[in-house]
């Protein structure tokens, strides 16, 4: 297996109508297992690079890779594809259409043409995983938004992906249903898949991810480990984003004598907290 599961070469791609590039000249390399959080302003080619990573966008030059080889926009290409790339929209109302949860989780997999018997075992599996077996046959329209935002995963779980892209998959939850995605998004790389996740929150990306990917008008402006992307303040001016509130207070913290500089400077207030604990 390529250790690079998903690459994008020289990525152009513009909306019908605008002529603005929404992706200008967009390369990078996804490592397989990873966890990577994109950052960047909106506008700045989030989610329609997402958009081309399963499929539903083709761009207009370039080339986009899965494992190696380059994406084939045939039929069977893409069905092929979109099993091995799910995406958990932003929006769950865009993402989910069936009558019932049941039947909204096990549209996908009958689909593809699998057994009833067998889609029910998945669909059962998937649910008990997700915990939310208990509004199985609710209408989806009448979840609240957390609960439609753990069926939307569910509906990409099920299929048994290699990597799930979820877009800013904390928007509008209450901290109920954050912890439940929480666990869902633990769980994934549990299992090794790679996950790929818009976030405006930079405090989440620095904690979370393995990469960060930092996007700015449809360009990638850099690309590697959270502490280095956001030590690097004109990265950080260009593409408008703020530094991790912990890494100010960490700095701020050294300049006062009250941690030494030169320390890895921490991920997390837990992993800071306990610096301090350390230097008591």
């Amino acid at each position: 297996m390529e250790e690079i599961i998903l690459k994008a070469r020289n990525l152009k791609f513009s909306y019908e109508g605008s002529r603005q590039l929404a992706l200008n000249d967009f390369s990078l390399d996804i490592r397989r297992g990873t966890k990577v959080a994109f950052v960047g302003s909106n506008g700045s080619g989030k989610s329609t690079f997402f958009l081309c990573c399963n499929g539903i966008h083709r761009p207009g030059s370039g080339t986009l890779y899965y494992d190696g080889k380059p994406v084939d926009y045939s039929r069977k290409g893409l069905l092929d594809l979109r099993k091995k790339v799910g995406i958990v929209f932003q929006d769950p109302d865009n993402q989910l259409f069936s009558a019932s949860v049941y039947q909204e989780i096990s549209f996908g997999l009958l689909n593809l043409g699998v057994t009833k018997t067998a889609a029910k075992e998945a669909v059962e599996r998937i649910m008990e995983d997700m915990d939310i077996g208990s509004y199985r046959e609710k209408p989806v329209h009448a979840l609240s938004g957390g609960q439609k935002k753990l069926v939307s995963i569910a509906d990409v779980l099920v299929m048994e992906p290699e990597i799930v892209i979820m877009d800013e998959p904390y928007s509008f939850l209450d901290p109920k249903h954050t912890r439940l995605v929480n666990q869902a998004v633990d769980n994934m790389s549990t299992k090794g898949i790679t996950v790929i996740m818009a976030t405006h929150d930079v405090d989440y990306a620095l904690s979370w991810a393995d990469e960060v990917v930092v996007l700015h008008e449809g360009r990638v402006l850099g690309q590697g480990p959270p502490r280095e992307i956001f030590s690097d303040p004109a990265l950080l001016h260009t593409a408008n984003l703020t530094r991790p509130a912990v890494m100010e207070l960490y700095d701020s913290l050294c300049q006062k004598g009250i941690l030494k500089q030169g320390l890895l400077a921490p991920k997390n207030m837990e992993e800071l907290f306990l610096e301090l604990t350390k230097n008591r």
